[in-house]
């Protein structure tokens, strides 16, 4: 399990993910060199990593939400497969073995086309069904991370790292010129400038302005991989729920400040909205299935999948370069 310190230094690279180890240092009232022995350590033991990921919508992306059954001999191996490509994340093993969820990244432009959800899917061998949902909205995830795993750091500390995050005014938003530094920051989104520099082939300086250019305008936001059982849970499952559109957007929002949730959106498909509960462990979850989930008059189905295991989160990149 995680101790204060943590905790604390968690939340810290939630709220800004390349913040100096120095910075961090300052908020927490101790030494830089023990945030990066914290930090060395959570990377070897609780797979804490930084990425950078661009917003999908001002990047020109759409999401979809891909939901496969299989059968339970080949259901690993087509996991592990969806895991290794470079389009996809939140790669999710679960209900008995037999279910595959993944988040498959495609150009918006219809045009383009998409060779995972076209061609390579529906020719596996193995799988016995295939639905794919867009993701309509996101309110909660991305940039918005899980409560409980941001709730260490007091308001004034909180303010402390906020407020190094500069403006740069108007900003291009992510384009094909940004390719090799979004892929880059994919992999480690702590990576140096002088790193940053080498791959993209441009100057530090230019590095720097483009950096701070893309993360004023929102066109990427840093996101913390880290694993939730250090936080207690050892039940996760997937709510998919059928909601009147007239009510979805209340439900969602009200949704998205539930401490047990980790993730809401919109979709299209038989079900308009989906969650991630995170919880303790499954008493914990009916707890909130019950008085909670339950109070909402206008879900009118919910389908609960437990998830065993995660391949992939949230980033299409496996492993960082190091």
């Amino acid at each position: 399990m995680l101790d204060d310190l943590d905790r604390a230094l968690i939340h810290a690279l939630h709220i800004d993910g390349r913040a100096p180890f120095s910075r961090i240092a300052d908020v927490l009232g101790v030494s830089a060199q023990t945030v990066a022995r914290r930090y060395r350590r959570l990377r070897t033991e609780a797979g804490l990593r930084i990425v950078g990921l661009a917003d999908p919508h001002r990047a020109g992306r759409t999401q979809w939400l891909v939901r496969l059954t299989a059968a339970a001999r080949s259901a690993h191996d087509i996991a592990q497969a969806l895991a290794r490509r470079s389009d996809t994340s939140w790669v999710k093993l679960g209900s008995g073995g037999t279910e595959i969820t993944a988040v498959v990244h495609a150009p918006t432009d219809d045009t383009a086309g998409n060779s995972l959800l076209l061609h390579d899917i529906p020719r596996t061998g193995g799988i016995t069904s295939v639905s794919a949902h867009c993701l309509l909205h996101t309110y909660l995830g991305g940039p918005a991370n899980w409560r409980r795993s941001a709730e260490t750091l007091a308001a004034e500390q909180q303010a402390a790292l906020r407020g190094h995050l500069e403006s740069a005014g108007d900003a291009r938003q992510p384009g094909p010129q940004d390719a090799r530094l979004l892929a880059a920051l994919e992999e480690d989104g702590r990576a140096g400038q002088g790193e940053l520099a080498r791959v993209t082939g441009w100057s530090a300086g230019t590095v720097a302005r483009r950096m701070a250019e893309l993360r004023s305008c929102g066109g990427v936001f840093f996101d913390v991989e880290v694993d939730a059982g250090l936080f207690g849970v050892r039940t996760r499952a997937l709510l998919w729920m059928t909601v009147r559109p007239a009510d979805l957007e209340a439900v969602a929002t009200a949704l998205a400040d539930h401490d047990e949730l980790a993730f809401v959106a919109a979709t299209t498909g038989p079900t308009n909205l989906v969650a991630q509960a995170l919880c303790r462990h499954p008493a914990d979850l009916h707890r909130y299935l019950t008085r909670r989930l339950g109070t909402l008059d206008a879900i009118r189905t919910l389908e609960t999948s437990p998830v065993l295991r995660t391949l992939k989160a949230a980033s299409p990149a496996l492993t960082t370069r190091r």
